[in-house]
């Protein structure tokens, strides 16, 4: 053998060990990445999902008027429309702060300390609703406001790392694998949450008390599980183009964000028609158990044992409509996945009161498309990011996700005030899915890929 030809071998021999490295630590960046999931799906599934919207709303009747009604800052409110309200409210506040951590994160290149304080302030005010007893919808309102904010901002930072820890042909099932491990923990807890409401006497606690410990360890398992992706994560080095502008706050910064936004006229429409659509699945996922317990009159036992149905087929659902994105694309996986979606409500408008079992089939449709719809879409939009812009595109993108999700409780909310029905409520969101499937089949996903700029997959 050569000199050359030996110094040739041992420089693919360095290529390739580079190369295994490279995908260990991606493996390992990954590994930590699912976590976060792990930690804060606790929160949606037994605080927003499950506990806290019939809890709140029997505070807030506790301290209603003759009428029915609370007076938050002198506001006539409906009692059982408060909880949808207060939904709206940190959604508006998420909008507001998002965008600006958002930039942040990428001007700094330090992800990873915003993120903490996103999620410690969440899981600090979700423990607090221990404190949630008696007639205090205000204090409810307020750590609900606080929690779901900083879920929101968190999100984004959380959801910033994708691009930069897995290639383009990966995102599909990484993303896919993280909602699993987030629907993974949510069934676990749930199971807890469950044996304790459920055998409160025997434990010598108090129906409310019982509900109340199953919020707070929301927030104690948030907080201890999201030390391992804090730990496993890293930070990159932010790579400045050359006369780029300097970092400028508040909301010139959030201003300076949307203009930019304009050179992707594709990525919008995308967010356009997943602002749509989400808002109709965010909608679901906080009115669901409002619905179950108030029209349907069900047990709270069933309404857990029927969101831990969801929690089960969603990991089912997430990581096989990973590969069914893998055969036909993620954009007609996403559209099936949103016809499906409609259908669901219109069930869910004629189930008969009093019945568990038919609302067991509600949730089983409703978790097998919950899981995959929202993976794939996280998934799509991180193709869409031009490079350098992760934290404070995926900003746009969680005002789409949690954010701009105000619109939905507010129809919710609004439609139950004016006709007193939950059944016309929950059929109102029908129209979120018509539109979002209408705007995204409209969307040439495949320009958009290379408009921003990134490598387009084999299947998109």
């Amino acid at each position: 053998m050569t000199e050359r030809t030996e110094n040739e071998a041992e420089s693919g021999a360095d290529d390739g060990r580079a190369a295994a490295d490279g995908a260990a630590a991606r493996r390992r960046e990954q590994h930590g990445w699912y976590f976060y999931d792990f930690a804060c799906s606790v929160y949606s599934t037994s605080v927003l999902t499950v506990f806290l919207g019939p809890y709140l709303t029997a505070v807030a009747k506790a301290a209603a008027d003759a009428e029915g009604y609370v007076h938050p800052l002198g506001i006539p409110v409906r009692a059982g429309s408060f909880f949808a309200y207060a939904v709206s409210l940190s959604v508006i506040l998420a909008v507001l702060v998002m965008p600006l951590a958002g930039a942040a994160a990428d001007r700094s290149g330090r992800k990873k300390p915003l993120l903490a304080a996103a999620a410690y302030t969440g899981a600090a005010a979700t423990a607090g609703m221990f404190f949630l007893d008696g007639d205090r919808y205000l204090l409810g309102g307020f750590l609900l406001v606080v929690a779901n904010a900083s879920l929101a901002v968190s999100m984004v930072l959380y959801n910033a790392f994708l691009p930069q820890i897995s290639t383009p042909d990966e995102r599909d099932t990484v993303s896919s694998r993280g909602w699993a491990f987030g629907y993974t923990s949510g069934a676990f807890v749930l199971v807890l949450n469950l044996v304790l409401f459920q055998g409160h006497d025997s434990f010598g606690l108090s129906e409310g008390t019982a509900v109340r410990i199953c919020l707070a360890s929301a927030g104690l398992w948030w907080g201890a599980f999201a030390v391992i992706p804090l730990r496993r994560l890293r930070d990159r080095a932010v790579v400045r183009e050359a006369g780029a502008a300097p970092a400028v706050s508040g909301w010139r910064q959030l201003v300076a964000t949307l203009k930019d936004m304009r050179r992707y006229p594709l990525t919008l429409s995308f967010l356009l028609a997943y602002l749509v659509y989400n808002d109709g699945v965010q909608t679901v996922i906080s009115q669901a158990s409002v619905y179950g317990s108030e029209e349907l009159e069900l047990e709270q036992s069933t309404l857990i044992v029927a969101v831990l149905l969801v929690q089960v087929l969603a990991v089912v659902g997430a990581l096989a409509m990973g590969r069914l994105a893998a055969s036909y694309g993620a954009k007609r996986t996403i559209l099936g996945s949103l016809a499906a979606w409609a259908l669901t409500l219109g069930a869910g408008y004629f189930l008969p009161a009093r019945t568990p079992v038919w609302f067991f089939a509600l949730a089983a449709m409703i978790g097998l498309v919950l899981g995959g719809s929202q993976a794939l879409s996280r998934s799509l939009f991180s193709h869409l990011v031009p490079a350098g812009k992760e934290a404070e595109y995926f900003s746009a993108y969680e005002m789409s996700d949690r954010g701009l999700s105000w619109v939905g409780p507010l129809v919710f909310g609004l439609t139950y005030q004016v006709t007193g029905s939950y059944r016309d409520a929950i059929i109102s969101l029908v129209v979120f899915f018509a539109l979002g499937f209408a705007l995204l089949a409209r969307v040439p996903v495949r320009r958009a890929v290379e408009a921003a700029g990134n490598p387009v997959p084999v299947r998109v």
